[in-house]
């Protein structure tokens, strides 16, 4: 008996493509990825000053208590902003193309961050410094609005067919990265500095070492084509007239749908990267040790985003975020009780626990937010999504857990019942989801093993052909 050709049986999609990526691809990942990096490690420093920091630079008139809440008040100014940079730079990412809205939203976060770094403070021009930092806050609000959606389209559309997902997650990567670099620096500060130097100004050097940063970032951002997925839409682009509003009058409850599915990954991460740096250094964990814990958990959650990005592009996106979003609704329910057993180990380990479960999963939202939008309308429906997401759950996140905290006479429950119901409903929002089409309009088809190919177009470009082709 013949056994069946090659060319018609099921082909098993690799779980790392054999296929060389354009150079073009290349340099659009390392351009998106240090933009991306050094946008999130001028928001992780932030984060980390206003839970440590600001509350006794900027806020010293004020109890201790209410200065961490009035510091955190201006770390949700940035989310409140973001929104806006979402909708203009979004807008005008549909118009004129992703890469020139890249440059500008780099270079708009690298000078807001040096501004707040040379900053005075409280003590020294009164409420002129608290407000000249939300200002600055809020310029990192907007310009982060546009760039987070722009650096993942300009990388995905770039990418290969067959590693999109993986490419936007690369992309993802820039905020575990600056995490690292932001609490590694952190770190070694706090610990070879003493108290009153890193308050007066050690602080200050990790938003002065932006412009650097930037200088080099800008410099590659240059070298960056125009994705040819915009540039084959131009057609659609000029036939179709478009702006936010009409956006969200056509695809409104698609971008609610994404803003809740993409809950749980978020409200995770800044209730353990930035509440959690205050609920450390508040329970018997110096700033050094805290600093420390986060910096080895985003260190370890880039890898769980590499193979989530590969595993995104075989199984699909929506199920990576939604395992994901499990595990930190596993985290979310042990979180504070492994923490308040006072074990260094046992505490680094749930810190490293929930921050990978939402890394792992928050690789697949890059592709699953683009797919869901047509050429026209994908900055900026995927911008109001991501923006939508943090505003609503990624900016009270630290707020509310401090003031739940508060009210509470210290306990945690609260936030833990909190944390869990919003990750409850979201994961049963995403079962009820479908998967986006290709950035082409084109059905996807996930799984392990391709269904076998039946027009002649479907036979040639199918794995298993070219795999017989390689052997021949």
């Amino acid at each position: 008996m013949m056994s069946q050709p090659a060319s018609i049986q099921p082909a098993k999609r690799p779980l790392r493509p054999a296929t060389p990526a354009p150079a073009e691809a290349k340099r659009a990942v390392l351009s998106g990825t240090f933009g991306s990096a050094l946008e999130w490690f001028d928001f992780a420093v932030y984060g980390a000053m206003a839970a440590t920091v600001f509350p006794v630079v900027f806020f010293n008139d004020l109890s201790p208590a209410m200065g961490l809440l009035a510091s955190f008040a201006t770390f949700g100014v940035g989310f409140f902003a973001r929104p806006l940079g979402g909708i203009l730079f979004g807008h005008l990412g549909d118009r004129v193309g992703r890469r020139k809205i890249l440059l500008t939203t780099f270079i708009l976060m690298g000078v807001a961050s040096m501004v707040i770094g040379l900053l005075p403070a409280y003590s020294a021009v009164g409420f002129i410094a608290p407000v000249a930092l939300v200002l600055m806050r809020f310029i990192q609000g907007v310009a982060l609005g546009g760039e987070a959606t722009g650096a993942q389209l300009m990388t995905m559309e770039h990418a290969p067919a067959d590693r999109r997902a993986f490419y936007g997650a690369l992309m993802a990567m820039g905020s575990p990265i600056s995490q690292v670099m932001a609490n590694l620096l952190l770190a070694v500060l706090s610990g070879v500095l003493s108290k009153e130097d890193f308050l007066s100004w050690g602080w200050r050097l990790p938003f002065l070492l932006s412009i650097l940063l930037v200088a080099v970032g800008i410099y590659i951002r240059l070298k960056v084509e125009e994705t040819p997925v915009f540039k084959k839409g131009l057609e659609e682009i000029g036939a179709e007239s478009t702006n936010p509003a009409m956006v969200i009058r056509t695809h409104g409850v698609t971008i609610l749908r994404l803003m809740l599915a993409y809950a749980p990954i978020i409200v995770t991460f800044y209730i353990v990267s930035v509440f959690g740096i205050s609920y450390l250094t508040t329970h018997g964990y110096a700033q050094s040790e805290t600093f420390t814990i986060i910096m080895i958990s985003n260190f370890l959650s880039v890898i769980a985003i590499w193979w989530g990005g590969r595993l995104a592009d075989v199984y699909g996106r929506r199920k990576i975020l939604m395992i994901g979003s499990f595990f930190t609704l596993i985290a979310a329910v042990i979180f504070f009780q492994v923490v308040d057993l006072h074990s260094f180990p046992l505490t680094l380990a749930v810190v490293a626990f929930a921050l990978v479960s939402a890394q792992f999963g928050n690789a697949g939202q890059g592709a699953l937010f683009a797919e869901a939008f047509p050429t026209h309308m994908r900055y900026t429906g995927s911008a109001l999504a991501l923006t939508g997401g943090n505003l609503v759950f990624a900016a009270p996140a630290p707020f509310l857990a401090s003031w739940l905290m508060s009210i509470s006479g210290g306990s945690t429950l609260s936030i833990t019942i909190t944390w869990v119901v919003i990750i409850a409903a979201a994961l049963v929002n995403m079962l009820l989801m479908g998967d986006g089409s290709t950035l082409e309009g084109n059905k996807q088809r996930f799984g392990r093993y391709e269904p076998a190919p039946r027009t002649a177009e479907e036979l040639d470009a199918s794995p298993a052909v070219r795999a017989g082709s390689a052997v021949n």
